[in-house]
């Protein structure tokens, strides 16, 4: 496996191969004596795992580091750890622990490599130690409208690279008792989702799990739309309920999709809405933020770039002209409130 890994970056006109590393001890020497852009780190290794390794680079010797996982429920549990502790990514194995068939996630692997190696260490320091400040709120107030008609409310989020940790800084901080269901679409394959939804789970107020096809919108209830499922939600009667589907393509090489996700909430005519697009590469959201737009109240909201570890996802919304506010990520949590309350 690191044969194959080393050749695939060695392929790519933007990477360069400084050294490689047996077991996590000699990738914390080999990091302090080569000082690479980038490492991408196996969590499963001999003499010091790539936890432990992981947790000791971001505290002594802090660098973006992408990490292989496999789709166990512990290897699922371990990469939430990994997250936490500052990894910028993951990549999940293709064919479990020894996957010689990496060549199934050869372009996603390079891909984050080089948006990895050129993210700013500090961020990934300050967003594991939950340090960020507090910038000043930008806002366009042009755009800004005031929701005063009591309406039920819905609260859409969108996010991709670092959306653990960012999802943890806005559902930690919002209350039990929150008059609106939140959906929640994060870019990760099957086996990761429902570890992420168990942790957030046990940090919140708020319920949060991976979402099940047919279940009722409750709020207070934070439903992740599984990994290889676009989320959907369709009316039932008088109720509304979530829609899963493994049927439709991916978009924007995602599935689930933030667009797919936005498209189905504007058909709903009964809800107010509230669209969060946070930390994340690529452009998912953008398309879905302009149906948004077309039918019904929504109040549109991105993450500003001096919190974001990848400004790809908010930055294409913004580039839309039709996001009312760009805030801080530890202002995102006040802002749903304030839009429910």
């Amino acid at each position: 496996m690191r044969k194959l890994i080393r050749d695939f970056v060695s392929e790519s006109p933007d990477l360069m191969v400084v050294g490689t590393a047996r077991n996590g001890q000699e990738a914390i020497d080999k990091v302090k004596q080569l000082h690479p852009d980038v490492v991408t780190m196996d969590v499963e290794m001999p003499v010091m795992n790539g936890l432990e390794a992981l947790k000791s680079l971001m505290e002594d010797h802090p660098v973006p580091v992408v990490m292989l996982s496999s789709t166990t429920t512990v290897g699922a549990e371990n990469t939430m750890v990994a997250m936490e502790y500052g990894a910028f990514d993951f990549v999940s194995k293709p064919s479990g622990t020894i996957s010689l068939d990496l060549y199934k996630v050869k372009d996603e692997l390079l891909e984050k490599l080089v948006s990895a190696s050129t993210t700013s260490v500090d961020k990934l320091v300050k967003s594991r130690n939950q340090m960020v400040p507090s910038p000043k709120m930008v806002k366009d107030t042009r755009k800004s409208t005031k929701y005063n008609q009591p309406k039920q409310k819905l609260i859409c989020i969108g996010t991709s690279t670092g959306g653990p940790r960012a999802l943890q800084e806005v559902l930690t901080n919002l209350p039990e008792a929150i008059q609106a269901p939140i959906l929640v679409v994060q870019h990760m394959p099957a086996g990761f989702t429902k570890s992420l939804a168990n942790r957030l789970n046990s940090l919140s107020e708020i319920s949060v799990k991976e979402a099940e096809d047919g279940e009722l919108l409750r709020n207070g209830v934070a439903y992740i739309a599984p990994g290889g499922y676009h989320m959907m939600v369709k009316q039932l009667s008088s109720s509304y309920c979530i829609s899963l589907t493994n049927k439709i393509a991916p978009r924007n090489g995602h599935r689930p999709s933030v667009d797919v996700m936005f498209e189905s909430v504007s058909e709903l005519g009964e809800f107010e809405k509230m669209a969060v697009v946070m930390t994340g590469m690529g452009t998912d959201g953008a398309k879905g933020l302009i149906k948004l737009k077309e039918y019904g109240r929504v109040k549109a909201v991105a993450e500003a770039e001096e919190t974001c570890i990848v400004y790809g996802m908010p930055k294409a919304c913004v580039a839309t002209n039709l996001v009312d506010e760009r805030v801080p990520l530890q202002q995102i949590s006040e802002i749903i409130q304030d839009f429910v309350s």
